[in-house]
């Protein structure tokens, strides 16, 4: 049904920025008051959004990431997605389950090492854990092939950033402990076929926090670099 497709896109445009009601939704999607009222308390039983009194609509980065995933598996494209949910609210998702889960966290780190300049979207430290997670927008059609460049390329990403530990100019709490362990993750906005490649989790983030509370029970199982600190 497009009409829902375009509901669902409506709520994640207007919600953007705030609260707002469902007459400026129903309007935006061009569907009916007494429609858009219906479906929006399917959603909200859906644990999707939040209905408040006087018609108001609340849905913060959890809700807006699963009303997306949402409109995805109904067809609607990737790419008019992404222009409705920010890169931000998506690596902001991994980084709050992170933290709910007891992890110290740095987004968008930058260091130089093993002679070139590095980048990874979120580092959790929890000792003796420390993940690097690469967020990724692609749907559940991308090649093989792809996948496993990009987890081969977040591999290597988190190599350097073992081996240039803690000769960088940011302070990380985890230079403090005898021994880290650096294990390169992938957060994905939907799922594809492959859930690990190399030992390297593929996640899809609507997962991401049940993955990151079992991460101490299997994290020997996974590829992970190991770094002794002297002090």
């Amino acid at each position: 049904m497009d009409f829902e497709k375009d509901f669902l896109v409506s709520i994640l445009k207007l919600t953007a920025s705030g609260p707002v009601s469902e007459e400026a939704i129903a309007k935006d999607s061009r569907v009916a008051s007494s429609v858009a009222s219906t479906m929006l308390l399917r959603l909200g039983y859906e644990g999707l959004v939040s209905l408040q009194n006087g018609g108001v609509v609340e849905a913060d980065v959890f809700k807006r990431l699963g009303v997306a995933v949402k409109a995805i598996s109904l067809g609607v494209g990737l790419e008019r997605i992404s222009k409705v949910l920010s890169w931000q609210e998506f690596e902001s998702i991994s980084a709050i389950a992170l933290e709910r889960n007891e992890f110290e966290v740095a987004k968008n780190v930058r260091f130089k090492g093993s002679g070139r300049r590095w980048e990874i979207d979120v580092v959790g430290f929890k000792k003796p854990l420390v993940l690097c997670v690469d967020c990724k927008h692609w749907s559940s059609s991308i090649a093989q092939s792809n996948v496993k460049k990009i987890v081969t390329e977040q591999g290597e990403r988190t190599r350097a950033f073992c081996e240039a530990m803690p000769d960088i100019h940011q302070h990380f709490e985890c230079s403090k402990w005898d021994k880290a362990k650096f294990l390169p993750a992938i957060v994905t906005l939907f799922p594809g076929a492959l859930k690990f490649y190399d030992d390297v989790p593929v996640v899809p983030v609507m997962q991401i926090q049940d993955f990151i509370h079992q991460i101490p029970a299997f994290a020997d199982s996974l590829k992970c670099f190991t770094r002794n600190f002297t002090h």
